[in-house]
């Protein structure tokens, strides 16, 4: 089930992901690793954005951002997120103009960015889709229903 992003929900978050989240005034910060793959990671979640006035519309979402040794990586305007104590990973979402992108991040110190997927494929088999495209639509298909109050 999909939850929206508050400071309130970062322990769960956190708990997911194996880690503990240090938490300083609208931020929150998990270190992640993963010792057999020699994985590391840092993901932030910025709750206090200040935002000029023709931004208005995003009042109340978060950045989200990925550090690893190889990518930097970050959703902005997020408002959801699912997680996944069995799958060990939290996906965080942001919609926009008929687009869903969403960060996947794994207990394991690793991450997956679908970025711009067009809304249209939630509603289409899968099967009829390229093969390129069927991974991003799987997994962000969850969304399909989360954003229904915001249209």
């Amino acid at each position: 089930m999909a939850q929206l992003l508050t400071m309130d929900n970062v322990p769960r978050i956190a708990e997911v992901l194996g880690t503990t989240a240090k938490v300083e005034e609208g931020l929150a910060r998990c270190d992640l690793s993963h010792d057999a793959s020699g994985r590391n990671m840092i993901l932030e979640i910025r709750f206090d954005l200040t935002l000029p006035q023709t931004l208005e519309d995003h009042r109340g979402a978060a950045l989200v951002t990925v550090y690893a040794a190889n990518s930097f990586l970050q959703l902005q305007w997020c408002t959801r997120f699912v997680s996944s104590s069995e799958l060990g990973e939290v996906i965080f979402f942001s919609k926009h103009q008929g687009t869903t992108s969403g960060l996947v991040v794994e207990r394991e110190a690793a991450c997956s960015l679908y970025a711009n997927v067009d809304d249209r494929v939630f509603g289409s088999d899968f099967m009829d889709l390229p093969p390129e495209l069927v991974m991003s639509s799987v997994a962000l298909s969850l969304t399909d229903t989360f954003f229904d109050d915001i249209g």
